[in-house]
């Protein structure tokens, strides 16, 4: 007769007894179970993501978590799980304050029949409810199957449980080179993709079979059986294989039609047939035309890059080999471009990339990241094999420049520079043709943003936050946008440094306060992030100020989260923790912006014990295949984690990214991935 299987439980206790207890009591009822034991609470989040626990018991009259912040983790990572409050004595009061925290019941070791009834009753319950939601999700993915099914899809699709491959179509089977299925069930899925996307896939895989995977689509390097590495673009889709749960990896098959022709057609004859980057001519058009259009928000670089020392590589591999490795450079360079970039051959083995991300440092950081690649990787060039590096020249692209030229020729000569300093580097020039204008622009933008200030020309705009763990919360970040005398929108990267630079930020984070607050009241969002510039951080009457401005509106002062960036509350650190109690003071509650690339990240946050932490954008370029980069936002959840703080993941592009994060243990994400900024009707 087969055996029940163990129930997988988590205790937090200090005593083993206590976990031998449980299990003599839950045997002898019936109830085989695999307990957990925990002595130590900072490993509750850990042990509530990886244990698929169906029960927490917390022990707590051993002091050793207090009882509202385990509630908290389980609410966080594993808001489904049961829990009950074990207290070695027991009466209605005790029972009323476990509900009232969340529990499920409180019970005593020592009154063994009520232990093993409140578990029996609490572990159908939440069977129950498993069982409902399995089948409501299995219904909801056997209607997207038969879909695929009467549309005649072609895909590839193999079946994965617990990592491993156990079902793999004719498609699956053709695609990486496999010749009949027992070649490839029973093997781990990560043995068909290169291990610097690993992280990304596994992180989808626990997504997905949490059922918060919704049709993202990832991007990774196969390992296939000819040695060849694709790219390939897959989804991965909730389902059920043999009555198990599993979740279906689907690289969707390429559809043909007569406009995918004309637009295939349209590439290749402005592509380079051998590296597959844009010609020049056609590269500078479509740099013509975007750079004609605002920027989606964030910055512009040129990026210039070659592989260093490319005339010694080329005259030691002869004419044709040389190709072939410039064509495995391109090749690699290209996998490292993003959706919306753009990228062309220049020159002999000149490569110009349009990039546009958050931040300088987001552009830096993704050049370094490139650099890292390349220097990483090993090129096939014929028969031979060989090891290079590369080195990437930034030029800045002002939001009111339209031609390539300037920032095209800045880029070239940095890409100089840095080849002349040793090259492996990236490289952006201190000054700049450009740079040297600055204060005659400064003077056109100080008298356009005081006039939008008197006109009230200014804007809001709001980016959702959106959740990992649980439900969404209604948590927005707040962007500020101007509008010139024409009515044009002018983006924050344009303004933003000018009134930096000459003491006008102070005026401009008052009127986003003030906005924000009427929003508040108007909408009651979960949350609303506002950010505070460094003047404004040191600015003694802003605390009068925000008395006077909650009297007025009566909104609820945690609606408002004031966000400072890290750099300036490391230089100002007096100052910040004085405004923090002052916030705190009135309610309004507080998060640290931009972290994770400081010095001292710990003691900051000991110091001012912020509600939410959001960890810096320029570790989410190339994050998914960047393991040092992984490890520095582990420990970066960490030191949040134990000071109580909520992680939000800042500008994230792409499904990659967000996978890993997910598989890192932060909460919450916001970025061009999520959703592009919204006007708020406000101003």
């Amino acid at each position: 007769m087969k055996q029940p299987a163990a129930v997988p439980m988590i205790a937090l206790t200090r005593s083993q007894d206590n976990v031998e207890a449980i299990n003599k009591a839950l045997r002898n009822a019936g109830h085989p179970v695999h307990v957990t034991w925990l002595p130590d609470a900072r490993d509750l989040g850990d042990a509530l993501t990886q244990a698929s626990a169906e029960m927490l018991m917390l022990f707590a009259d051993e002091a050793i978590v207090d009882l509202a912040s385990a509630m908290d983790f389980r609410a966080r990572f594993a808001p489904d799980v049961p829990v009950l409050v074990v207290r070695e004595r027991l009466d209605e009061d005790a029972i009323a304050q476990a509900l009232a925290l969340g529990a499920q019941d409180a019970v005593t070791l020592t009154n063994v029949p009520r232990l093993q009834l409140v578990v029996g009753r609490e572990l159908r319950t939440y069977r129950l409810d498993r069982a409902l939601s399995s089948t409501l999700a299995s219904a909801r993915e056997y209607k997207k199957q038969l879909q695929h099914i009467v549309e005649g899809s072609t895909d590839a699709i193999a079946q994965v449980q617990e990592g491993i491959i156990v079902d793999a179509n004719p498609a699956w089977l053709a695609l990486f080179g496999y010749s009949n299925a027992d070649e490839v069930v029973g093997t781990p899925l990560m043995d068909a993709f290169d291990p610097d996307d690993h992280a990304a896939i596994k992180g989808a895989l626990v997504a997905c079979m949490q059922g918060k995977w919704s049709g993202h689509t990832l991007h990774a390097s196969a390992l296939v059986v000819s040695g060849h590495t694709p790219s390939l673009e897959f989804q991965l889709v909730r389902a059920e294989f043999d009555g198990e749960p599993c979740v279906q990896v689907v690289v969707p098959a390429r559809v043909s039609d007569a406009g995918e022709y004309q637009r295939k057609l349209e590439e290749a004859m402005q592509s380079d047939p051998a590296t597959g980057f844009m010609h020049r001519r056609y590269f500078v058009d479509k740099l013509r035309e975007r750079l004609a259009q605002p920027a989606r928000g964030g910055v512009r670089f040129l990026a210039y890059g070659e592989a260093d020392k490319y005339e010694a590589v080329h005259e030691e591999l002869g004419v044709l080999a040389g190709e072939d490795f410039l064509t495995d450079f391109a090749r690699l360079l290209k996998e490292q471009v993003q959706p919306g970039d753009l990228a062309g051959r220049f020159g002999g083995h000149g490569f110009m990339m349009l990039i546009e991300r958050g931040n300088t440092q987001d552009v830096e950081a993704w050049a370094e990241h490139v650099v890292h690649k390349v220097a990483s990787e090993v090129f096939q060039a014929g028969s031979k094999s060989l090891t290079t590096t590369c080195t990437i020249g930034l030029g800045p692209v002002p939001p009111e420049v339209q031609s390539p030229e300037g920032p095209a020729n800045d880029a070239w000569r940095a890409h100089r520079q840095g080849r002349e300093a040793g090259g492996n580097r990236v490289q952006l020039l201190e000054h700049t043709g450009m740079m040297l204008r600055l204060q005659d622009q400064d003077r056109a933008w100080v008298q356009q943003i005081r006039a939008a200030l008197t006109e009230n020309r200014f804007r809001l705009v709001q980016q959702p936050i959106a959740s990992l763990v649980g439900d969404d919360l209604g948590m927005f970040d707040v962007l500020v946008r101007m509008l010139d005398a024409k009515g044009q929108e002018v983006l924050p990267s344009a303004f933003l440094p000018a009134a930096e630079r000459n003491d006008l930020m102070k005026s401009i984070d008052r009127w986003v306060i003030g906005a924000s607050m009427a929003f508040c009241a108007a909408r009651k969002p979960g949350a609303l992030f506002v950010r505070l510039s460094q003047d404004t951080l040191a600015d003694p009457t802003l605390a009068a100020w925000l008395a006077s401005q909650l009297k007025s509106t009566r909104i609820d002062a945690a609606r408002i989260v004031f966000q400072v960036r890290e750099e300036a509350v490391a230089q100002q650190l007096k100052e910040a923790v004085a405004l923090r109690q002052a916030l705190q003071k009135r309610g309004f509650r507080f998060a640290i912006e931009g972290f994770g690339l400081g010095r001292d990240t710990e003691r900051l946050l000991g110091h001012l014990k912020p509600e939410f932490v959001k960890i810096h954008g320029a570790l989410m370029q190339g994050l998914s295949a960047d393991q040092e980069k992984q490890a520095r936002v582990k420990t970066l959840v960490e030191l949040a984690r134990d000071c109580r703080a909520v992680t939000i993941g800042e500008r994230v592009q792409d499904a990659n990214t967000m996978a890993v994060l997910w598989q890192l243990g932060v909460e919450f994400i916001q970025g061009y991935f999520v959703n592009a900024p919204e006007e708020v009707v406000i101003g």
